[in-house]
């Protein structure tokens, strides 16, 4: 990859973790347009793509959004824990429970190619204020 696509990365890379929730692929690009006014959707995609396929960027299918990875284990899939009330991502790495999920799907002869587990509830912050309120 040349130097001006890693320097892109560099900047969505530092849009997301300079975020407080998870943001769609448009968010970044508006966020980037402050600096860069003629940036192409498509190439925020692309860099959203390298991030991605580098772990170091996780996108929340039930979201269609992205966030910063948060964990320094990257050579398993997370589990992504979204609040519902507050919009909060918690990153956790169980490597016994991504085995325990394609030992079962390999039962059937399924192959997985990736793991993308995503939990919605509410997290513990919210469950204390409606707890309190």
């Amino acid at each position: 990859m040349g130097r001006r696509g890693e320097m892109l990365q560099a900047e969505v890379l530092a849009v997301l973790r300079g975020s407080e929730s998870p943001l769609s692929a448009y968010d970044v690009l508006g966020e980037l347009r402050k600096t860069r006014p003629k940036i192409a959707p498509p190439t925020v995609y692309r860099a959203l793509a390298a991030l991605t396929a580098s772990r170091l960027v996780h996108r929340l299918e039930s979201l269609s959004a992205y966030m910063a990875c948060q964990s320094d284990c990257h050579q398993s899939a997370s589990i992504l824990s979204i609040c519902d009330d507050c919009g909060i991502v918690e990153e956790s790495v169980a490597p016994e429970v991504l085995e325990d999920l394609s030992s079962v799907a390999g039962k059937s002869g399924f192959r997985p190619a990736r793991h993308v587990i995503e939990i919605h509830g509410v997290c513990a912050s919210c469950v204390g204020a409606e707890t309190s309120g």
